[in-house]
């Protein structure tokens, strides 16, 4: 019975710690040694109407699997699997970066699957918001307002590059849905990856508070400048203890400017592999550091190749800026953008050398095809290579028994136009399906001939 009784007392103590200045707080000097006391205030009331509420509404749709001991007593039309589709609602944060346009910032996984979102201002105020772009891999999404708005503040980015462990953060957000709630904290660590290993990741790790509906709110310096935007945490129950993770400024800055130029983002390639340097490795390279992106290959025809990156390179620097694991790079690449010029800096047999690269485009991206009609469910798509005779939009797989087997979609189809719509990749398949809600006359590419696939 000691343990308890000792627990209770320390939370008592607590308590009447944080009780009793509340009683004094009249009293409080405004000065101390005639210097003011310091407080965040100031830029908090000059930069915190940049941050916004979202709430967002959608439908869900789950799949269940149907055993096959029930679809062998109802015969073949009953489906392999079953979808059901339940209501959701959600609420997050986000971040104002241009009044003038109305664009704001958030987490991708907050508006995910969303049909309706809503943005309410510091002031009260609310709006409907439509979805410009999003990158699902990097967890950023950019809005704008349908209705343009008077009197908003916009946050301005600061160079993530430039943070050291150590500095101080802010984090202002919509924890819980209670509204506009400001912690703060320090820089507790960068390069942080590995919650996500399918996903661009190059957090910056931060104790401060940062809960549930903190996503998408902004993690500021003390100038009031947005060093990134909260994105997840890392405790048990989703609770907050102290370890709450960042999209840093620098990446947001460049996936929303391509998704403002180009409408969606053209991912950077430098066509490596490798992976992180280990000590037994840098004892075997005769490296005197463990921090770097070790490359095992470099992809023929690849900008790395063009470049002349070797295997066996160890790549220390990007753009001048320290590089310090292979998820970094892999993260900061895939984030600039193809076409993109950038420096690179690697220690090849002991010596520094500096290499001019121009990123290529990623092809790796696929789409599942009902997202964007749902007599193509089922489909799974991506664009064509350089290299293939026929541009257009390839189908990589069909699922058996899907809407899109029904109507003899195959894998390896090549869509080239819609409705007599020509159609060279998925933006523009996934544009002109936009505004199409009947019949898709699909004509397709297969093998050496062409033909037309009704879909309804």
């Amino acid at each position: 019975m000691k343990k308890p009784l000792l627990a209770l007392s320390v939370v008592a103590l607590s308590l009447g710690s944080i009780m009793t200045p509340l009683h004094a707080s009249a009293a409080l000097p405004l000065q101390v040694d005639g210097n003011e006391l310091p407080s965040l205030a100031p830029m908090l009331e000059r930069v915190s109407p940049a941050v916004v509420n979202i709430s967002v509404e959608g439908t869900m749709v789950s799949k269940q699997q149907i055993p096959e001991s029930f679809r062998f007593f109802f015969g073949d039309e009953l489906p392999a699997e079953q979808s059901q589709e339940r209501p959701f609602r959600g609420l997050g944060s986000g971040v104002i970066i241009d009044s003038e346009k109305g664009h704001i910032i958030t987490n991708y996984h907050v508006i995910n699957g969303a049909d309706s979102i809503k943005v309410q201002l510091s002031d009260g105020r609310e709006f409907d918001a439509e979805l410009v772009g999003g990158d699902k891999m990097s967890d950023i999404a950019l809005l704008k307002l349908k209705k343009k708005a008077k009197g908003l503040t916009q946050m301005e980015f600061a160079d993530s590059d430039k943070l050291r462990v150590g500095d101080f953060t802010v984090a202002i957000g919509n924890p819980f849905g209670l509204g506009k709630t400001v912690t703060s904290g320090i820089v507790s660590a960068l390069g942080r990856s590995g919650l996500n290993l399918e996903n661009f990741e190059n957090f910056i790790q931060t104790d401060a508070a940062i809960n549930s509906g903190n996503s998408g709110g902004a993690l500021v310096d003390l100038n009031g400048k947005l060093i990134g935007i909260n994105t997840a945490i890392l405790g048990p129950n989703g609770g907050n203890v102290g370890i709450g993770f960042a999209i840093p400024s620098n990446m947001i800055h460049n996936l929303t400017e391509q998704i403002i130029n180009y409408g969606e983002v053209k991912r950077g390639m430098l066509g490596v592999q490798g992976g992180e340097i280990t000590a037994e490795l840098a004892q075997a390279l005769g490296y005197e550091s463990s921090r770097g992106a070790f490359v095992n290959q470099v992809l023929p025809d690849s900008a790395a190749d063009k470049a002349g990156l070797q295997a066996g390179d160890v790549i220390v620097s990007l753009n001048g800026k320290k590089i310090s694991t292979f998820s970094e790079l892999r993260a900061k690449v895939a984030t600039l953008g193809a076409g993109k010029k950038i420096k690179i800096g690697v220690i090849r047999d002991g010596k520094n050398k500096q290499f001019d690269v121009t990123l290529g485009e990623s092809q790796s991206q696929q789409t599942k095809a009902e997202q964007l009609h749902p007599g193509l469910t089922g489909a799974s798509l991506s664009n064509t290579q350089k290299s293939d005779a026929q541009q257009g939009v390839k189908v990589t797989s069909v699922t058996k028994g899907s809407p899109a087997e029904s109507y003899e979609i195959e894998q390896g189809d090549i869509i080239i136009g819609v409705n007599r719509h020509r159609v060279s990749n998925l933006k523009e398949l996934s544009k002109y399906l936009e505004k199409q809600d009947g019949v898709l006359a699909l004509n397709i590419q297969r093998g050496d001939r062409r033909v037309v696939v009704v879909v309804r």
